[in-house]
């Protein structure tokens, strides 16, 4: 490892990381942001955040906060994300991070709850909804806005131009511990009051650590910071950890932006949630579809030698002269692939929600190298990964260095290390719910374990117990029915029911194109034809599946489960709860007389 590499041993806290990070390459490319008044990307160096978090250090003085106090943010990803969370931390202040999209009333909740005192935002956008709740930010005593807003209301409220003296004295710092609690981190459940993860500097710092021991980093990394800053996968890992190996991160300039951020940037390093490769999946897949036959047969031929090709450098299979093809099949069919993410990728971890692993498999064959993980906030997050030369993408890889997985009652995962949380913010039962006498910490997911190599199998609340007595893990259906584009989101439900049925969203443009295929243009969504016809598709998806673990009935919409609809979290899970509810009637109707 390059001596360059940060140790948590040697940083203490998150203000030791980033002041050693400044005193050892000053000068090195730290961050890289599109700078929209001259319209061209911009580096900062290690040197020049330094200056800007004295500042911003110097105004938060001036608050008259005691460490301790809970500060917010509610702001993209950018260089200002990372000077407010370096300058709070210093002084000593715990940092409550918010999803910009997040529904007001989960904010207005997250600020109340933690009491924070004062709250960071991006600009007018976030502005605009939050003033339908002033009446429950009482506890707020400063608003900061990054951007402009014109005649602002609330005395509260001041621009990061004015707050920001030109002129300051950086103001002394306390002397922090490694075991004080650095942040709280509002899981976005998807029953009940969002729960906050207390993680202190140590569970950050140790986790960080042992995800640089695991993914070799190095100062010649590019990061590309889209995935949301309030996600701690991407705190941890696409900030945390570059700073730790002297990594550059370069901020993206958000999702629609996304694609061309790839070809400009070029990333070596991604963090990601799985829908970003089910983007890059499912474009490929309507491309074959409506391509010629001779396209498919070529692709199919490159995914197959390019899996053969993935198993014999992982030490699994022996060598095949179809292995000759090889560089003949990237050049004119995966390097299109590879391209659509940069063409520079070294490793891309994905994270926050399984990757269908007929996903994985395609994207894997075809260069792309993804490594799946696993983990949760109350880890800090991550609890294991698949590594570049021991790579099984159906797993979620080898636990961490320095983290302990077992399996408790019912297969459940048990985790136990440093990057533990401290507990829950003022939840007590909460806390002892979840984290035992010995230290493990309950997943609430099941698990088997081959080798060193862990292997999610369920949830222990999601199983589906039907009305004969067979069990079902909806998650691995939902997966393989979303693998085909026509089916943007699932929920597979039937506890206590004769047989399964499913509540889908479609996506409009596919599902034209099967009606027109069919004949049934005009059809609605929801008559009997249209059922019958994805019905038969579905069981085509699941024919890998038991016989009780198929799809009877179906109701679709083509409207999606947004977070600000509320039937997803912020982290883009399904509520089920809240959907099941939503459509309580239309599930009601699918099982109305009918039996098998």
């Amino acid at each position: 490892m390059s001596d360059l590499v940060i140790t948590p041993a040697e940083a203490q806290t998150l203000p030791g990381l980033f002041r050693l990070r400044v005193q050892r390459t000053p000068e090195a490319c730290a961050y890289r942001f599109f700078d929209a008044l001259n319209g061209a990307w911009t580096d900062l160096t290690w040197r020049d955040m330094a200056r800007e978090v004295a500042r911003w250090q110097a105004a938060l003085a001036r608050e008259k906060m005691q460490p301790g106090d809970r500060v917010a943010i509610m702001a993209r990803n950018s260089r200002f994300w990372v000077i407010f969370d370096q300058a709070a931390l210093a002084l000593g202040l715990v940092l409550v991070p918010l999803y910009t999209e997040d529904r007001v009333d989960n904010v207005s909740y997250v600020l109340r709850d933690s009491g924070a005192r004062l709250l960071v935002i991006g600009g007018p956008g976030q502005w605009d909804r939050l003033q339908r709740k002033l009446q429950d930010l009482s506890g707020v005593k400063r608003i900061i806005s990054i951007a402009e807003i014109p005649q602002p209301q609330d005395k509260r409220l001041v621009v990061l131009d004015e707050w920001l003296d030109r002129d300051y004295t950086a103001p002394p710092l306390p002397e922090l511990k490694a075991e004080a609690l650095a942040t709280i981190v509002y899981t976005s459940g998807t029953t009940g009051a969002p729960k906050g993860v207390m993680l202190s500097h140590w569970n950050i710092l140790s986790n960080a650590y042992s995800g640089s021991q695991t993914v070799p980093i190095t100062a010649g990394n590019v990061f590309l910071s889209f995935l949301p800053l309030s996600h701690t996968l991407e705190r941890t890992v696409g900030y945390y950890l570059p700073m730790m190996a002297g990594a550059t991160v370069a901020h993206s300039r958000g999702i629609s932006e996304l694609s061309r951020d790839l070809h400009i940037i070029k990333p070596s390093a991604l963090i990601s949630v799985p829908r970003i490769f089910e983007r890059v999946y499912a474009r490929l897949r309507e491309q074959l579809d409506h391509g010629p036959r001779l396209a498919r047969l070529l692709f199919q031929i490159t995914v197959d030698t390019g899996w053969r090709r993935f198993q014999y450098m992982q030490g699994r299979s022996g060598w095949h002269p179809a292995l000759l093809l090889w560089p003949l099949l990237k050049r004119v069919v995966a390097d299109k692939v590879t391209e659509r993410l940069g063409g520079r990728l070294r490793v891309a971890i994905s994270g926050g929600a399984a990757l269908a692993p007929e996903i994985s498999r395609v994207l894997v064959a075809l260069g792309v190298p993804i490594l799946q993980g696993y983990g949760l906030t109350e880890a800090s997050p991550v609890v294991s990964v698949n590594r570049l030369d021991d790579n099984i993408p159906e797993s979620i890889g080898p636990a961490l260095p320095g983290v302990a997985v077992n399996l408790g009652e019912h297969s459940e995962l048990l985790v136990r290390g440093d990057s533990v949380m401290l507990g829950y913010w003022n939840n007590e039962p909460a806390t002892a719910a979840v984290l035992d006498a010995g230290g493990w910490l309950h997943t609430g997911d099941k698990a088997r374990i081959e080798g060193k190599h862990i292997f999610i199998t369920g949830r222990l609340k999601d199983i589906i117990v039907l009305a004969n007595g067979e069990k079902v893990s909806p998650t691995d259906m939902e997966l393989a029915i979303t693998t085909d584009p026509l089916f943007e989101q699932v929920v597979i439900l039937g506890e206590a029911r004769p047989f399964l049925s499913a509540l889908a969203v479609l996506n409009r443009t596919h599902w034209r194109q099967l009606m027109q295929i069919n004949g049934l243009a005009d059809a609605a969504v929801n008559e009997k034809n249209t059922e019958k016809i994805l019905l038969d598709r579905i069981a085509g998806l699941l024919h890998e599946f038991p016989g009780h673990a198929q799809i009877h009935r179906l109701h679709c919409v083509t409207e999606s489960w947004t977070i600000e609809n509320d039937l997803l979290t912020a982290t883009l899970k399904v509520k089920r709860k809240q959907i099941l509810e939503k459509y309580a009637a239309e599930i009601v109707a699918m099982y109305a007389g009918h039996t098998i």
